[in-house]
């Protein structure tokens, strides 16, 4: 697919937001324990939704979520899930919101573990990028072994939403694995 003359991975399509995302975001390594309980959170709402769907939001999540704080995300209670039911700008799934709490303790408990959210995730790539040489969509998996091994250790460690296809998609969008097409302009 080409928008500006940029030949991106065809799951972007043409929307701005969307293009935009994969160009600057997506793939894109990162070590920020704020961003990880985003991209966790945010994985986790879009179980049986769109990426585009959660991507539009994301901005209403950020303001409800306080910036995904964990330390005041694990606090919520609940009355503050029945506001964030209330809120148009969210997916108003009480088990996500109830999920995005308890991940946020389990997630507090693994910073304690291992001194940072980031220090552990890493570990299940020996701290690299795994590169891929995809030329098609088709070729790129949902799962992988190592997407088992995080969703099975998340789960063990208190975390919900985290199956493996979520894990795989967090891995792409973390730069845990380079799914880039062979021919897509972002992929060095």
């Amino acid at each position: 697919m080409t928008n500006n003359d940029k030949s991106r991975c065809p799951w972007c399509g043409e929307d701005a937001l969307y293009t935009r995302y994969h160009d600057e975001e997506w793939g894109v390594p990162c070590h920020d324990d704020r961003r990880w309980f985003e991209k966790i959170i945010l994985e986790g709402m879009q179980a049986g939704l769109s990426w585009i769907t959660v991507l539009r939001k994301r901005e209403a999540y950020r303001t409800a979520f306080d910036n995904f704080d964990v330390q005041k995300v694990a606090a919520y209670d609940a009355e503050k899930i029945d506001a964030l039911m209330q809120n148009a700008g969210l997916i108003r799934n009480r088990l996500k919101m109830n999920a995005a709490v308890k991940n946020a303790d389990a997630f507090i408990k693994i910073q304690a573990e291992f001194g940072s959210f980031d220090a552990y995730i890493w570990r299940f790539t020996d701290g690299q990028t795994l590169v891929n040489h995809f030329s098609q969509m088709s070729d790129v998996p949902a799962v992988t072994p190592i997407a088992e091994a995080i969703s099975k250790d998340l789960k063990k460690r208190g975390f919900t939403f985290v199956g493996p296809t979520i894990c795989y998609a967090m891995m792409q969008a973390s730069g845990m694995v380079n799914d880039h097409l062979v021919t897509c302009w972002r992929r060095a």
